[in-house]
């Protein structure tokens, strides 16, 4: 097998002519330089220098080695030169596929930090609810994910095989017509008490716990409108024509004017959360660059602004 030392030793000796020079000019004594021509030949099958005088010559076969012997070095250096700015963080790429809420509220800042610290990265974003986000890094199509899940779901999804990153707790809140009669309590402490209103769910992950939620306190919801936009559920709930549960952290870019905005109690089976978490291959979780994305992810939890007042 031809090795790239003894390749760079060939060129070497195509350069100075003699063994003793090769080896002043690579830093190597010239018994060295004997034996890794030795090598290169015996690889090769062939006389790749021939003696002329006091020095020598390359062979036919020799300076036709020689010739592609300066594109493989080239290709070399610059692969080599090209993962060590991947491992520098001088260069590298981390395509992220985050659910909207995570979008306009964690990811901004984190890819704000990472360019700060580390220019040369490329930094892409599709967006994507769990499971198929999750779809997504099992094929290879990103590096990392912004997926939640909650704590208390009956269907809990599998991520065994995936490294997991718990980025920050979501508490739900409940949203109600600025009317309401439980617009100004400071707690809703049981979601029953809503059982006889309308009701505005979210994505049908979201939906799919609401509809757990309600029945673990002994009522199932009467849904009239469903939509994955959030003005869109707090402009329905605004008008009048329901109530929702919402994460808080997807009101932080929402305006709330004609809503309130009420904390919940512990549910039957716990605290009314959902978790947001950074997905990513286990093998992936090494490289550079994703390691510092996640590093800068991590440095959001005590992230500002999120806190919405009791709108009216």
């Amino acid at each position: 097998m031809i090795e790239a030392r003894h390749l760079r030793v060939l060129r070497a000796v195509a350069r100075q002519g003699s063994f003793s020079a090769a080896a002043r000019e690579l830093g190597l004594t010239q018994p060295a330089i004997s034996q890794q021509m030795k090598a290169l030949e015996k690889s090769v099958g062939t006389p790749l220098v021939v003696r002329v005088g006091r020095g020598v010559a390359l062979s036919e076969a020799g300076r036709l080695l020689a010739e592609h012997a300066a594109g493989v070095l080239a290709g070399l250096a610059a692969a080599e030169d090209a993962v060590a700015g991947i491992a520098g963080l001088r260069a590298g790429r981390v395509r992220l596929v985050s659910f909207p809420t995570a979008s306009a509220t964690l990811v901004p800042a984190a890819v704000a930090a990472l360019r700060a610290r580390a220019p040369g990265i490329e930094v892409s974003l599709t967006e994507a609810e769990p499971p198929a986000s999750v779809g997504m890094l099992r094929a290879a199509e990103c590096e990392l994910v912004l997926a939640f899940r909650y704590p208390t779901s009956s269907e809990p999804e599998d991520w065994s095989d995936l490294a997991v990153t718990r980025l920050r707790r979501d508490p739900l809140v409940a949203l109600l017509p600025a009317r309401h009669p439980l617009a100004d309590a400071p707690e809703l402490r049981d979601l029953a008490a809503l059982r006889e209103e309308p009701w505005i769910a979210g994505c049908p992950q979201c939906r799919g716990h609401l509809v757990d939620l309600c029945e673990a306190v002994g009522f199932t919801p009467r849904i009239d409108f469903a939509t994955d936009d959030y003005p869109a559920v707090l402009g329905l709930v605004a008008a009048g024509l329901g109530v929702a549960v919402l994460p808080r952290l997807a009101l932080a870019a929402t305006r709330t004017d004609g809503v309130a905005v009420v904390p919940l109690g512990a549910g039957p089976s716990g605290e009314l959360v959902r978790e947001i978490v950074a997905l990513t291959l286990p093998d992936l979780g090494r490289v550079p660059a994703v390691a510092l994305m996640l590093e800068q992810l991590k440095g959001l939890e005590q992230l500002k602004g999120l806190e919405q007042p009791k709108s009216r």
